[in-house]
C-alpha cells in the first residue's frame, strides 16, 4: 500500500475515552480480579496493586460499572454503608458477597485516576432509584442520600459525570426487558429526574442500530441525552465457546463502521448529529462464555452453568487475532472521532479481559499491549490519510463464506504537544510481511521508529510463565529515501516521525 498523509488537514481530535474499559460483577472480574482482600498482592483496602499498576500504565480514562446484565436486578442502596448482606444475583445466578459497591468502585477509579461511569438499573429499578443514586454521588449536602454518603465517610461529592440508563434492555435475555415504546418513556422519566438532581451529568441510554428502537428513544429523549450506547461482540460464543480463529477474526473487520453509518444517518435525519455521540460502552471481539443462563435449558447444577465460565480465562484463547482485530476497531473509532466519543473494552480484568489475574500475579494478554501502544504512542489529532488502490485479501468467516478485507489498516495522527506524527499500521496478513509506502504533504520528518505488538505466530498467546506477545520499539533511524516501511505479518504497529 502507498499512501499520503496530509499534515495540513485535521479530521478531528479523538477523545481519550475511546480507550475506556468496563467491569462487571461476573465470575472473577471483581472478586478475585481487581478486588481480592486477603491476597498478599492487595493493598489495605483489598485492591490488587499489580492490577492497579497495569491499569495506570494504559491510563484507563473511564471505567463503566456495575454491569452489564448484572445491573438489571442490582439495587445500589443495599451495597453502601456498613450493614450489608450477600444477595443472589439473578442475572448470573450466583451469590454476590456485596462487599464491592458504589464507595469501593469510586475508590477504585480514584486509585487509577479515571472517570467513573455508572450504569443504572432500568430493569427492575425505577427512575427515582436512579436519581437517588445521582444524589448520593454528586450533591454537596442536600438530601437524604447525600447525608447517607457523608455518614459513610465521604464528605465530598464523588462527582460522577457519566451515567447510563440501563444496559441491554432491548434484549429478551435482559431482566426487565422493554419494548421500544416502553423504553422511550422510561428513559424520558429517568433522564428528567436524574438531571433535576444534577444538571451537569452526561446521560446515555441503551440503543440499537434498529430503526424502530432508536426512533422511539430519540423522539422521546433526544433532547435530554448526550450519548447513545451501542454494544458489539463480533464472535458470539455464549453457548458453544468455539472462538473464531485468526482468519475468521480478520473477516470480522470487513465492515467495522457499518453500524456507525446507520446511526450517523439517523442522528442527522433527526437533527441530533451535533448533540448526541456514540459510546461503544461494551465491545470485544469475543463474547463471554456463559452457557445455560439465558436459555430454557438452565438446569440447577452449578457445574452446568458456573464451572464452564472458567473457560473464559483460558489464556490460549487470546491470541494475535484479538490484538489485530482490536487495533482495527480502535482505528475505526478514531476515524469516526466526530461521532464516537467513548468505547469501553469489555471487560478489563479476567473473562475476556486484557488483564488476567492469578494468586501470584497477572498475565498481560495480547489486547493489553495494543492499549499500551495506542494510548502511549499515538497522537490526539486525526489526520487525513489517502491510499491508492489498497490491497485486499480473501478470508473465510465463521460460516465458511469468503470475505474480502483490506490487508492493511492505517490511521494517521499527530501529537499536538510536540507536533510528532504517529501512524497506526495494522498488517492483517497472517504469514507475509507487507510494505507501507508513505509520503507527506505539509511535513518533512527526518527520523522514524516503529513500535510493534506481535508474537511469533498468529496463534501466539501469553500465559503464566509464557510471554510470546510483547510491545517492542526500534531505535530512531533516518527516514528511508523511498518512504517504505516493512510491517511484520499479523502485527500492530505505530510508526513515529520527528
Amino acid at each position: 500500500m502507498n499512501g499520503v498523509i496530509n499534515a495540513n488537514r485535521t479530521l478531528g481530535r479523538r477523545d481519550p475515552m475511546i480507550y475506556g474499559h468496563f467491569i462487571e460483577h461476573f465470575h472473577r472480574q471483581i472478586y478475585g480480579g481487581v478486588y481480592d482482600p486477603g491476597n498478599p498482592l492487595s493493598d489495605a483496602e483489598g485492591f490488587r496493586q499489580d492490577v492497579l499498576e497495569a491499569m495506570r500504565r494504559i491510563h484507563v480514562p473511564v471505567l463503566r460499572w456495575p454491569g452489564g446484565c448484572f445491573v438489571s436486578s442490582y439495587h445500589w442502596k443495599k451495597a453502601v454503608g456498613r450493614r450489608r448482606t450477600p444477595f443472589f444475583d439473578k442475572a448470573w445466578r450466583v451469590e454476590d458477597p456485596n462487599d464491592f459497591g458504589t464507595d469501593e468502585y469510586v475508590a477504585l477509579c480514584r486509585k487509577i485516576g479515571c472517570e467513573p461511569y455508572i450504569c443504572t438499573n432500568a430493569g427492575t429499578g425505577t427512575a427515582e432509584e436512579m436519581s437517588d443514586w445521582v444524589e448520593y454521588c454528586n450533591l454537596d449536602h442536600e438530601g437524604e442520600f447525600t447525608k447517607w454518603r457523608i455518614a459513610n465517610g465521604h464528605e465530598k461529592p464523588f462527582g460522577v459525570k457519566y451515567w447510563s440508563i440501563g444496559n441491554e434492555n432491548y434484549g429478551s435475555w435482559e431482566i426487565g426487558a422493554k419494548s421500544a415504546q416502553e423504553w422511550g418513556r422510561l428513559v424520558l422519566e429517568s433522564a428528567k429526574m436524574m438531571k433535576h438532581v444534577d444538571p451537569t451529568i452526561e446521560l446515555t441510554a441503551a440503543a440499537l442500530t434498529d430503526l424502530d428502537w432508536n426512533v422511539n428513544l430519540l423522539k422521546n429523549c433526544g433532547e435530554r441525552l448526550d450519548w447513545i450506547s451501542i454494544h458489539k461482540y463480533w464472535d458470539l460464543v455464549a453457548e458453544t465457546n468455539d472462538c473464531v480463529n485468526y482468519e475468521q477474526s480478520m473477516a470480522c473487520t470487513a465492515d467495522l463502521d457499518g453500524d456507525l453509518n446507520k446511526v450517523r444517518g439517523l442522528l442527522t435525519a433527526m437533527g441530533l448529529e451535533k448533540k448526541i455521540r456514540v459510546a461503544y460502552d461494551e465491545w470485544n471481539l469475543r463474547g463471554w462464555y456463559h452457557p445455560n443462563v439465558h436459555t430454557v435449558k438452565q438446569g440447577v447444577r452449578p457445574e452446568d452453568y458456573l464451572t464452564p465460565r472458567d473457560d473464559n480465562d483460558i489464556n490460549s484463547l487470546y491470541t494475535m487475532a484479538d490484538a489485530v482485530f482490536s487495533a482495527c476497531f480502535l482505528n475505526t473509532c478514531n476515524r469516526n472521532c466526530d461521532l464516537v466519543g467513548m468505547a469501553n473494552f469489555a471487560p478489563i480484568v479476567n473473562t475476556r479481559g486484557c488483564i488476567f489475574t492469578h494468586w501470584d500475579g497477572i498475565v498481560l494478554r495480547s489486547t493489553y499491549h495494543v492499549f499500551d501502544l495506542y494510548v502511549n504512542e499515538l497522537g490526539d489529532e486525526i489526520l487525513d490519510f489517502w491510499a491508492k488502490d489498497p490491497a485486499q485479501i480473501e478470508v473465510k468467516d465463521k460460516q465458511g463464506r469468503t470475505v474480502s478485507v483490506d490487508e492493511l489498516d492505517v490511521l494517521a495522527t499527530r501529537r499536538t504537544a510536540d507536533n510528532m506524527l504517529a501512524v497506526a499500521a495494522v498488517n492483517k496478513n497472517a504469514s507475509e510481511s507487507r510494505v507501507l509506502g508513505l509520503a507527506f504533504d505539509g511535513a518533512a520528518p527526518r527520523e522514524y521508529r516503529i513500535c510493534t505488538v506481535n508474537g511469533p505466530e498468529p496463534e501466539s498467546y501469553n500465559d503464566i510463565g509464557r510471554e510470546e506477545i510483547a510491545l517492542r520499539a526500534s531505535a530512531w533511524a533516518p527516514v528511508p529515501a523511498d518512504g517504505a516501511y516493512a510491517l511484520e505479518p499479523h502485527s500492530v504497529n505505530v510508526i513515529q516521525f520527528r
